[in-house]
């Protein structure tokens, strides 16, 4: 009836040819597309339709033409774009379709999951999607990323972090952050590093990187702590509180003061990860001082290797000082020794402890006699 009372409305026109798509008169649904389009030219939407109506009764040259209609209307559009780059996958035209899929990851972020996983199913190969199909912005390779890790391909993740770094624009930290963290559970700590120290000014992370002079990262914790990367890690917990105390400064910055009211702790909640040389020496120092601190088994310092675990070093006991201390004590890396990962921990952990810890300018270099190697 709208129709008859409009027919020279191609929304009204356009519905119909709707009605009959999903009755499945598809002849009659692509005469009624036919007319929308032959009254509004200029409606993707309506092209799309008539494509989709024509490739199901076989009509593929037509569906191709509808197509090419609503790209040349609507070249930009995702929607479009991804009707198109699927009808020329079904053609067996895969370098249009992956042409389609780069207009989809550049203006649709809600579908670049999807359009990736077809790009990889139809051309598997990373410097291809990087020429071909992927735009060249932080976005999409950082999605790219993900996508490649999610798979567990390195070498390929690899490749895409390179082309990103090598944009000089900016990377959120959070990438930064799984990127490194996926690369440690990789058991690649080397790469890790490099990763961290490349994204040193794409994420505002040039505070936050060791030096020959100091290992440890934010040591005297003038930066905010980033909860990630190479940058000092926490857990939240219930019986321990973790404060920048700018009352209690040791060098004139904040300290970390670390609060306790537990019935039987082990770890404190914070640490950092370290990268090291294996079978190497090294000297480790902080300060630190304690208030009112009752039970038995006082936190201490202690650096393990990350991945066996095993432990390679533990300061004296953290107690009973009211002035700042100093503790420091040497150690030697495993042979196979890559990532250190330094903890505050109870010894014997299991009773009941509280008080106040205070710690700064933490250290770790190389002991004096490896620098002068």
């Amino acid at each position: 009836m709208a129709v008859r009372l409009q027919p020279g409305n191609a929304e009204y026109r356009f519905r119909l040819g709707e009605y009959y798509s999903v009755t499945q008169q598809l002849q009659q649904a692509v005469d009624s597309y036919g007319t929308a389009v032959a009254l509004n030219s200029h409606e993707s939407g309506y092209w799309i339709r008539l494509a989709a109506a024509d490739e199901l009764l076989g009509f593929a040259p037509r569906s191709r033409e509808a197509l090419q209609n609503a790209l040349a209307v609507d070249p930009k559009n995702p929607r479009v774009a991804w009707a198109a780059g699927n009808f020329f996958l079904t053609e067996g035209d895969v370098d249009s379709g992956l042409k389609e899929f780069r207009v989809v990851l550049e203006n649709s972020p809600v579908l670049a999951g999807p359009a990736l996983e077809l790009c990889w199913q139809l051309r598997p190969d990373v410097d291809s999607l990087l020429r071909d199909a992927i735009p060249p912005n932080s976005g999409n390779y950082s999605s790219f990323l993900e996508f490649l890790t999610s798979k567990g391909d390195d070498d390929s993740a690899a490749k895409v972090w390179g082309r990103m770094a090598g944009l000089h624009q900016p990377v959120s930290l959070g990438v930064v952050f799984d990127y490194v963290r996926y690369l440690i559970g990789r058991n690649r700590p080397e790469q890790a590093g490099m990763v961290w120290r490349q994204a040193s000014n794409l994420s505002i992370l040039q505070n936050y990187q060791p030096s020959t002079g100091n290992l440890i990262v934010n040591a005297n914790f003038r930066s905010p702590i980033l909860n990630g990367g190479f940058d000092w890690s926490y857990e939240r917990r219930s019986d321990v509180t973790l404060a920048l105390d700018p009352s209690e400064p040791h060098l004139g910055s904040p300290s970390l003061l670390i609060s306790y009211d537990s019935r039987g702790i082990e770890d404190s909640g914070i640490g950092q990860l370290i990268s090291v040389e294996p079978g190497t020496g090294y000297q480790f120092s902080a300060y630190f001082k304690a208030q009112n601190m009752q039970g038995a088994g006082g936190p201490h310092f202690i650096l393990h290797d990350y991945y066996s675990e095993e432990s390679l070093f533990t300061s004296e006991e953290l107690k009973d000082s009211l002035g700042w201390r100093q503790v420091s004590g040497q150690f030697k890396t495993g042979p196979k020794t890559r990532l250190l990962q330094l903890r505050i921990r109870r010894v014997p952990a299991g009773s009941p402890i509280r008080g106040k810890l205070w710690i700064d300018d933490v250290r770790l270099q190389r002991k004096q006699e490896e620098n002068a190697k």
